[in-house]
C-alpha cells in the first residue's frame, strides 16, 4: 500500500522538496514534514474512530492547507473525507450531515452548526490537536485502494445533494489525466484557489501536483487583484493555474490586468463551465496559454487541449479538447446507441476514474452508473479528429460563477413563501458570472415585492443559488402535463432585457 502513497513515496526520496504552501498564514511544509504531519493526524483520527473504519470526517471551512492535510490523513486512517460547502445555509448544511453523519466535523468558528452529534474541532487547531501524536506503525488502518476515501457533494437535478463517492483509485486516475495531459512534473508549481470543498480544488489543484512531486500553493480563495499578482510574482514562479472560465474574466478585466503578468505560466487550464471560444482566443494570443478541458466530480479529468500547440487550440476553441489517456467515450441517442460522427448525443464516459456511485443513492447509482457507463447528462459531439464539443446541458441546470444552479432546488424555496403559488427558474447570460438565474413568480393572492424573495431566498440559500432578477407574472406557460415551458421562460427574459 505504501506505493500508492505519493507524499510518503516523495517524502523518502526527497524529503527536503517544497511540498505545500498556506499563502495566508506563510506555514510550509517540505515532503518530509507533510508526510509526518500526515501520519501523525492518521494517528489521532485513528485514536478516535478505529482503524479502517470507513467512519465520515466533515470540514466546513474555508481553504487552508490542513483540509489537504485531513484529506491525506483520512486515506492512511482509513476514514472517508468530506468537505462541505461553506457557502451553504444553515439549513443546506443540516441536510448534508444527516445524509453523510459525520464522526468528526472540522470547521471554521465563523460558519454556524447545526448540531449532529458528532465532534466539533476548528479546523486551525488541528496542527496542535495532533502534533504529539506517533506516526502511525505501517499501513494497518487503510481500506484498500478501490474503497471509498472521499465523498463530494454536488447537487442532484431535484435540488437534493448527492454524495459521490471517490476511491483512491479514481484520484489517482484523475490525477495521472491531468498531469499527462497539462506537462506537470515534479518543477511545477500550482496556485490553489479554488474551492477544496471540489473536485476542481481538492483533486484537481490540490492532489494533482503531490502525485508528481510538485508544489501546491493554497490560497484562502480567489481575489482577482491578488491572484494576479501571485501568478506574475517570480519568487512563487506558478506554473499551472486553474480556474473557471468567469475567474479568467475577472482577471482580464481586472485595472491591474497585463498579458505578461500571466506569461509565466506554463498552462492555464479552464474547466467547471464552458469557456467562450472568443475568450480563450483572447488569452492564447496575448501569449497565455490558456487550455479548456472537461471534467465532473463523478469522473475527474477527462478532456483536455494538446497544451503545446497554442494555433490548435486557438482552431478549436470550444472544445474541451481531446479524451485523456485510460478514457472511453461514447456518444449516446436516446437508446444508448453510438450515433454517427459529428452529431450530438448524450455524452457517455468509461474507464479506472469514474466515481463509485451516490452516497445511499443505489436507485439513482443504478441509473447513472450503467454497465460501467456514467451518463453525464450533457449532450456533445465529436468532430473528425476527435476533439469534444459540450453542445448543451440534457437537463434546466445552469452554472453560475463555476457553481451548478438547480432551478428545482431554488423554486422550492421560493415555494416556501405562503405568498407564492408557483414559481419558475430559468438561466440567463451574465457577463460578470458566466449565468445567473431569474425567478417567474405568480403571487397567491395577495401582492409579494421582489425583495421579500430575495431576503427569503438568502436565509434558505447559497448566495450563488439565489436569482439576480425575479419577475411577479399573472401565469407561467405550461405543457399539457402541468411542465413549465422554460424555453418561453427564457425568451421573456430576453424580452425585458435580462442577461447578457
Amino acid at each position: 500500500m505504501t506505493l500508492l502513497d505519493a507524499v510518503r513515496t516523495h517524502a523518502r526520496a526527497c524529503p527536503d522538496v517544497l511540498a505545500c504552501v498556506d499563502l495566508d498564514s506563510g506555514r510550509r511544509w517540505s515532503y518530509g514534514e507533510l508526510d509526518l504531519a500526515v501520519d501523525r493526524a492518521a494517528t489521532w483520527l485513528v485514536a478516535r474512530l478505529g482503524a479502517a473504519s470507513g467512519a465520515r470526517v466533515a470540514t466546513l471551512a474555508r481553504n487552508r492547507a490542513e483540509i489537504l492535510l485531513l484529506n491525506l490523513a483520512c486515506v492512511r486512517a482509513g476514514a472517508i473525507f468530506t468537505p462541505f460547502n461553506w457557502r451553504l445555509s444553515g439549513p443546506e448544511v443540516a441536510v448534508l450531515l444527516a445524509d453523510a453523519e459525520p464522526s468528526i466535523l472540522f470547521r471554521d468558528s465563523e460558519f454556524a452548526l447545526p448540531d449532529f452529534g458528532g465532534e466539533v474541532y476548528e479546523l486551525c487547531d488541528l496542527v496542535a490537536l495532533t502534533r504529539k501524536c506517533l506516526p502511525l506503525a505501517g499501513d494497518s488502518a487503510r481500506r484498500t485502494f478501490d474503497d471509498i476515501s472521499t465523498l463530494l457533494y454536488t447537487s442532484g437535478t431535484s435540488g437534493a445533494p448527492k454524495g459521490v463517492m471517490l476511491s483512491e483509485a479514481n484520484v489517482f486516475w484523475s490525477n495521472l489525466n491531468f498531469n499527462l495531459g497539462n506537462g506537470v512534473s515534479a518543477q511545477s508549481v500550482f496556485l490553489c484557489d479554488m474551492p477544496l470543498f471540489h473536485t476542481a480544488g481538492l483533486v484537481t489543484n490540490a492532489r494533482a501536483p503531490l502525485l508528481a512531486g510538485a508544489c501546491v500553493l493554497i490560497a484562502g480563495s480567489f481575489n482577482a487583484g491578488t491572484t494576479l499578482q501571485r501568478l506574475a510574482d517570480p519568487q512563487l514562479g506558478v506554473s499551472h493555474y486553474f480556474s473557471v472560465p468567469q475567474m479568467a474574466q475577472m482577471l482580464w478585466h481586472h485595472p491591474d490586468f497585463a498579458p505578461q503578468k500571466l506569461q509565466g505560466l506554463q498552462v492555464y487550464a479552464t474547466g467547471g463551465a464552458p469557456n467562450p471560444p472568443a475568450q480563450i482566443a483572447r488569452f492564447v494570443s496575448a501569449g497565455i496559454p490558456m487550455s479548456d478541458g472537461f471534467g465532473m466530480t463523478e469522473t475527474g479529468s477527462n478532456f483536455g487541449m494538446p497544451v503545446g500547440d497554442r494555433q490548435r487550440i486557438i482552431d478549436k476553441a470550444g472544445s474541451c479538447g481531446l479524451p485523456y489517456i485510460g478514457l472511453e467515450v461514447r456518444i449516446a441517442d436516446a437508446a444508448g446507441e453510438p450515433v454517427a460522427a459529428g452529431e450530438g448525443g448524450e455524452l457517455w464516459l468509461r474507464g479506472p476514474g469514474i466515481a463509485r456511485g451516490y452516497w445511499n443513492r443505489p436507485e439513482l447509482t443504478a441509473e447513472v452508473f450503467a454497465d460501467g457507463w456514467f451518463r453525464t447528462g450533457d449532450i456533445a459531439r465529436i468532430d473528425d479528429e476527435g476533439f469534444c464539443y459540450i453542445v448543451d446541458r440534457k437537463k434546466d441546470m445552469f452554472i453560475s460563477g463555476g457553481e451548478n444552479v438547480y432551478p428545482a432546488e431554488v423554486e422550492a424555496a421560493i415555494l416556501q413563501l405562503p405568498a407564492v403559488a408557483e414559481a419558475a427558474v430559468v438561466g440567463v447570460p451574465d457577463t460578470t458570472w458566466g449565468e445567473s438565474g431569474v425567478a417567474f413568480v405568480v403571487a397567491a393572492g395577495a401582492q409579494i415585492s421582489e425583495e421579500e424573495i430575495r431576503s427569503h431566498c438568502r436565509e434558505k440559500l447559497a448566495r450563488y443559488k439565489v436569482p439576480r432578477d425575479f419577475i411577479v407574472v399573472d401565469r407561467i406557460p405550461r405543457t399539457g402535463s402541468g411542465k413549465a415551458l422554460k424555453s418561453q421562460l427564457i425568451e421573456l427574459a430576453r424580452a425585458l432585457g435580462l442577461g447578457g
